[in-house]
Order: C-alpha cells, then structure tokens, then sequence
C-alpha cells in the first residue's frame, strides 16, 4: 500500500477526494442532524394532535355507549386513549396511569368482534418507566385552539427528550379525553440510503480522480522520458505544448531548455574542430623551422614535442568528427555484439576471452558502445597481459566486465586516470600509451548511454565495469532515436572524464 502511495497519483488524489468527501458528509450529517430531529418531532406531534382531534370529535357525535369500544379500537402501537371524569392529576400521577394503559396489549380482531381467540396478544406500546426523564415538562401546559385542529383550548406534556407526549382534552359532556403517545423514531445517522448514496457518490469521484491524475501524470511521464533520452545525449521530438497553464508553461520549460543545450554543444564542437584545426598552420610552420636548426639534439627535441602536439591535436579532431556523426539508437543483442568485438580481437593475435554470459536486448547505439568495449580491453591487454569479459545482471544495471591480470595504477589516480590526455606513462612513446582520450572516449560513451564506468582493484589485477541502466533492456519509445549530431562532445567538453582504475589510458582512437 506504501509503495502504492508513493507511486501513483491516483491513488493519491483518490484518497484526498474520498476524505474530502468523508469530512463534508459528516459536516453536512452533523449539520442536518438537529434540523432532522425537529422535523420528525413535529411531523410526529402533528399526527398525534390530528388523531386525538378526530377521535375526541367522533366521541362527541356519537351515543356515550359506544364509547369504550371507540376508545378501543383507536389504539394503536404506540398510542392509547381512555376517559376520565376528571381533569388530568398532576404530571407523575398522569403517567403512572399512562403507563399502565401502555402496558395493555392490543386486542386481536377475533377479541373485538367477542370470539375467543388463541394467538397472544399483541404487545404494549413502551415508554419508559419510572421518574420522568430530564427532557419531561415538570407541569402541564396549555395547548391554545389554534395549535391544533379543535377549536378548545387543551392540555399538552413532552413525557421525555424523544417522542413521548400526553394531551388532554374536555369533551362537551365534561369528562376528559385522554391521550399518551410512546413511538420510538429511529432518527440513525447512518442507513442503508446514507450508506448508499456514499458509495456512489466516492466511486464517481474516484473514477474522476482517474481520469484527473492519468491527464497529470500522461505529461509528466513524456516528460520523464523525454530528459532521460535527452541526457543519454538523443535529440527528442519537441513535447507537446497543450494542456493547462502549469502543464503546458512546463513543456514549453524544457523545449527551450533543449534547444539552448543543442546550440551550446554545437558551438562547443565547432569551437573545439575550429582549434584543432587552426593548429596545423603554427605546427607545419614550427616544424619548418626546426628543420633548421643547426644543433642535432635541440631540433630532434622540437620534433618530438611538435610530433606529440601534432598527435594530441589529430585525436582531437577525430574525437569532434567522431561526434558530430549521428548514429541511430536501436535494439540489439548486447551479448553478440560484446562476444563478437573479443573474437575479433583474438583474431588479431590479442589475449581477449569472452566468459559465457546471458543473453541480453539492449537499446544503444551500437558502434558507439562497442567502441567503449573495445578501449577498455585493448586497454586490459596492454597493461594486462590478457582480458577476460562477461556480461553479468546486476540489481539495478547491465555490467560489462573487463577484468586483467596487471598491476593495476594507485589508488590516488584511479580518477584522475579518466581526464582527457592524462597519462600515467608520461613518455608520451605510442608504444607504451597513447594520448590519453581512450578511457575519457569510453566512460563518456557509457554515461551518455545512463551509465558509467567503475573500477576495482584486485589481488590479481584489475576489474573495469560498464554498468548500464535497466530501463534499456524494455523497448522504448521511437519517438527520438538519433542522437543530435554535437550532443555528445558537449557532454564530452563539459563533464570531467576518467580512466578505469589499473588501466593505463590509451589513443583516442584504439581501433
């Protein structure tokens, strides 16, 4: 339920409307409760009133014999009627005697027309018994001609806080009609009507919130998706900009935001193409000049340094050249195309061993990733005599692992041994190290695919792991499948690059 929280929208509009519409019910139940109460007091005074009104006129119209058996056949349930000579005694003395006619069942039928009968007798009316409650009037009071339907005054009494009630009226030949009224009205809170009208009423609103929360959270997610895929250096189609203000204000945010990252990195590869490029006029005149110089040693020390920046200036050209080519994101099999860059290293005399891995669909961009592979183990055996690779799944990400037998670098510059052109072997003699952008070309690579690149040391050697994100293994969207054409080398530019620890790092290009 927790992770259910956390996860849906849904769910949690869901549980604000539905409390929304817990409190205003039970609001509005509290607020009507009182005004119900009164309602069903006076609809139940209003009959009780009208009954004794008729039967106190029927009493008179008709011969004073009959009398008893009128006053019998008008009880009900809950009220009773009987004559008395007198006017009604004070109040307990009047519902002393209340009480035992409520006490008297009902005759049946059978008993009315004098036949003997066998069921039981109906059972009395109930009121209840002992001193008056605290809601009882302590006195009679007088019920005017117009406040109920005979045109004489009459006595009236509220026996407890419910629907108890007494009245007493003079008929025109001086006895005393009396009257006791004890239904019980269920005034409950909760009824099945309630009960019913609240279940519908919170599965409309849940189906509304639904559709509320999927309106919300559809944009949302394009958006999630669409800077995942920006971030692994993709172009993106432009998100809709529809919607209400926030939504639409918020795609409107981020179409901006990748158009300015894309003319950044552009400028940002031209800029780099343009410097390498402008280079080779003072390289060419530098090594011009050297070729004068008269003294053997000095001239062959400026060769070679305008040799390693002739070097380091064409890995960086091919480096923005590389980049700027876009190549299409698609699915493959991640394991064969690991498996068939080891054979054809070993094909080249190479000691590459590809370990029996798991089968994997990846969604990369394939040259791209399978260049990074192959920097790091050209680079494993260079400076470890042999590469073993496997593809292992881990928790949360795909592991390409390059393991060797060397001596591996200290710990101090197991980052630093990413940064562009850093060298650990600073003879700068191709046979021994390259420029330095090999490791910087493959973590690059593997973080523009949501990765990255780590490193362990072990007693044997050393271990460099790509780790690539899970989400890649399901198909994807198509939506933007090709990189933009100077995303990569801005990522490049302005993200610090490292090399795998126990790995020394290699050419800008070891292919």
């Amino acid at each position: 339920m927790t992770r259910l929280w956390r996860r849906s929208l849904a769910a949690q509009f869901i549980f604000f409307m539905l409390l929304a519409l817990a409190l205003s019910q039970g609001i509005g139940f509290l607020t009507s409760w009182n005004a119900r109460d009164q309602a069903l007091r006076l609809a139940a005074k209003g009959e009780f009133l009208s009954r004794t009104g008729s039967l106190a006129l029927l009493l008179e119209s008709t011969p004073p014999e009959l009398a008893p058996e009128i006053l019998r056949v008008s009880d009900t349930a809950y009220t009773r009627f009987w004559i008395s000579p007198d006017a009604p005694p004070d109040v307990p003395a009047w519902r002393a005697t209340a009480l035992g006619h409520l006490a008297t069942p009902l005759p049946s039928v059978k008993q009315l027309h004098g036949k003997p009968v066998d069921q039981p007798p109906a059972p009395p009316a109930a009121l209840p018994a002992g001193p008056a409650p605290d809601g009882a009037w302590a006195d009679w009071r007088e019920l005017p001609p117009q406040a109920w339907p005979l045109s004489r005054a009459a006595k009236f009494i509220y026996l407890d806080q419910a629907y108890g009630m007494g009245l007493a009226v003079r008929l025109e030949n001086g006895a005393w009609l009396n009257a006791v009224y004890a239904k019980s009205v269920q005034n409950a809170l909760w009824t099945p009507q309630s009960a019913t009208s609240l279940a519908i009423t919170a599965l409309v609103l849940s189906v509304i919130a639904v559709i509320v929360a999927r309106s919300v959270a559809r944009p949302l997610r394009r958006l999630a998706a669409a800077a995942e895929l920006l971030g692994r250096g993709e172009t993106v189609e432009p998100l809709p900009e529809t919607g209400p203000d926030d939504i639409r204000q918020t795609a409107e945010a981020f179409n901006r935001m990748q158009a300015r990252l894309q003319r950044f990195v552009e400028d940002r590869t031209r800029m780099l193409a343009a410097i390498g490029h402008d280079l080779r006029t003072p390289l060419t005149s530098l090594r011009l000049r050297a070729e004068f110089v008269a003294d053997p040693d000095v001239q062959e020390k400026m060769l070679k340094t305008i040799d390693e920046i002739q070097t380091m200036t064409e890995a960086a050209l091919a480096f923005a050249r590389e980049e700027a080519t876009a190549e299409r994101t698609r699915t493959v099999d991640l394991t064969a195309l690991v498996e068939s860059l080891c054979d054809d290293l070993a094909d080249l005399g190479q000691d590459v061993t590809f370990l029996d891995s798991p089968r994997f669909s990846y969604r990369c961009r394939p040259d791209a990733l399978r260049r990074s592979v192959r920097n790091l183990v050209e680079n494993a055996v260079r400076y470890g005599e042999r590469a073993r690779v496997r593809i292992v799944k881990a928790a949360d990400s795909i592991d390409i692992v390059v393991a060797d037998d060397g001596p591996g670098i200290p710990d101090a510059h197991a980052e630093r041994a990413f940064a562009p052109f850093f060298r650990l072997e600073h003879s700068r003699n191709r046979e021994t190290g390259g420029v330095g952008l090999g490791l910087s070309i493959a973590r690059t690579i593997a973080r523009h695919h949501g990765g990255d690149i780590t490193l362990a040391t072990r007693p044997d050697g050393m271990t460099a792991t790509i780790s690539l994100p899970l989400a890649s293994l399901a198909p994807q969207p198509p939506a933007s499948q090709e990189p933009h054409p100077a995303l990569a080398s801005a990522a490049r530019a302005m993200q610090p690059v490292r090399h795998a620890p126990g790995h020394l790092p290699t050419e800008s290009n070891p292919s």
